[in-house]
């Protein structure tokens, strides 16, 4: 075996390991993770680190096919995360996180004006 076999042989070694773990700590954010935006990120990121994978494994395989399977991945792995984050806009979101962002929202477009019927009924009556 030639010298850039064997640094070649290393580095793949090391990739996968560094991969493999990265994989795990992953996955337990996943399970872990407090909020659903936390888990569609680390689903995001379980793709990505899948991907790396699949291409490590190409390389010291030699099997070129694999490549296109880690590009049609990432394709679908991005639309899963924008559908993703499409249900979290719409509907995912906790009351607590929803009001949480409605004061926010709120207290950057200052206070609302007040309609003629809020005026009466803090006066105490009809006018």
């Amino acid at each position: 075996m030639s010298l850039p076999d064997q640094i070649e042989a290393l580095a793949t070694g090391f990739a996968l390991i560094a991969l493999s773990v990265a994989l795990l700590i992953t996955v337990w954010r996943i399970i872990r993770g407090p909020t659903l935006p936390d888990r569609v990120l680390g689903l995001d990121m379980l793709v990505a680190i899948a991907i790396g994978l699949i291409a490590v494994v190409a390389i010291r395989t030699g099997f070129n096919l694999y490549i296109d399977i880690a590009i049609a991945l990432g394709l679908v792995g991005f639309l899963a995360t924008v559908a993703f984050a499409r249900f979290i806009l719409a509907r995912g979101l906790s009351p607590e996180t929803a009001n949480a962002e409605r004061g926010l929202a709120e207290a950057k477009r200052g206070p609302a004006p007040r309609s003629d019927a809020m005026r009466r009924k803090r006066k105490g009556g009809r006018r």
